[in-house]
């Protein structure tokens, strides 16, 4: 009897220990300091709900989701103004435990915003940021507003950000935007702006592409000036493989900033297959959930 007992007791203990482990573990994943995303455009599903199954597959947290094709159009050709189809985005979402990092204006990467009209198209992605409850809209300031190339662009793009600002400070959300400047000149446009609803979206690449060090440029730019991190470099290399990153000393940087967010994986492809996008994207998000998430 009495070695029933002890039985009992160590059956009792192991299973409390089990339980303890696994409910450390699903609380630890909901408070994760780092999530790691993909875009869904560079996944090749932009705007379409199998980005949410892929995404999944690759073990993604999440994807940045884009508000779609810009070109000539006055606004964005997006989904998401249509209730019926924008809740079978937040269904699919639901579904698979993929959340939404961030939506995209990918579409300036080649359209200017400092000389289009632009109203309807930040109205639109404010209001899909309300209706769907993600905090952060990510705005590339590409080829045609580089302020860099163009300096004289500088004062027009200061007083949209203002105005930009304003609209998704309503709903208490964030603009990160993405520029060629490096981190001490962003973070001066950003003073200019003056707004705590404009952020920067830290780019590697862009450091990389212009030789600056990128632990240095997060720790220039500073905590409450980063709203989210495109970690991924152009394509080449795997991220694991790339001699041009030091991913272990960039989240030593990020702990000491005590930063926490989204790491979404942009590129960072491998020439070889850069058409395969579960092996790249998941070898990738693979690497940076062991560094991140380890």
């Amino acid at each position: 009897m009495k070695l029933n007992k002890n039985l009992i007791v160590v059956l009792f203990v192991a299973i409390s220990a089990t339980f303890n482990s696994c409910a450390t573990a699903q609380s630890s994943n909901k408070k994760q300091k780092y999530k790691v995303a993909v875009c869904d455009w560079m996944i090749l599903k932009r705007q379409k709900l199998g980005a949410f199954g892929l995404a999944a597959e690759l073990k993604a947290d999440g994807i940045e989701l884009d508000m779609g094709g810009l070109g000539n159009r006055p606004t964005f050709d997006s989904k998401l103004g249509d209730p019926v189809e924008r809740q079978k985005f937040l269904d699919k979402a639901k579904e698979t435990g993929v959340g939404i990092s961030s939506i995209a204006m990918s579409g300036f990467y080649a359209q200017s915003f400092a000389t289009r009209e632009i109203t309807p198209m930040i109205n639109d992605c404010v209001l899909a940021m309300k209706n769907m409850k993600v905090k952060v809209a990510y705005l590339p300031l590409g080829t045609q507003t580089d302020l860099v190339k163009n300096p004289e662009l500088r004062p027009e793009v200061i007083k949209r950000l203002q105005w930009a600002g304003k609209e998704v400070g309503k709903i208490g959300g964030v603009i990160a935007i993405e520029t060629s400047l490096d981190a001490t000149e962003e973070k001066k446009l950003l003073d200019e702006v003056g707004s705590k609803y404009i952020k920067s979206s830290f780019n590697f690449a862009n450091a990389l592409d212009n030789k600056r060090d990128i632990s240095s440029e997060l720790k220039i730019l500073g905590k409450k000036y980063i709203a989210q991190i495109h970690a991924s470099n152009t394509d080449q290399f795997w991220l694991e493989n790339d001699p041009a990153i030091d991913m272990p000393k960039i989240k030593q940087t990020l702990d000491e900033m005590k930063w926490s967010g989204w790491l979404i994986v942009e590129r960072s492809r491998d020439v070889t297959q850069v058409h395969n996008v579960k092996a790249n994207y998941g070898a990738n998000v693979a690497y940076l959930k062991k560094i991140f998430q380890n």
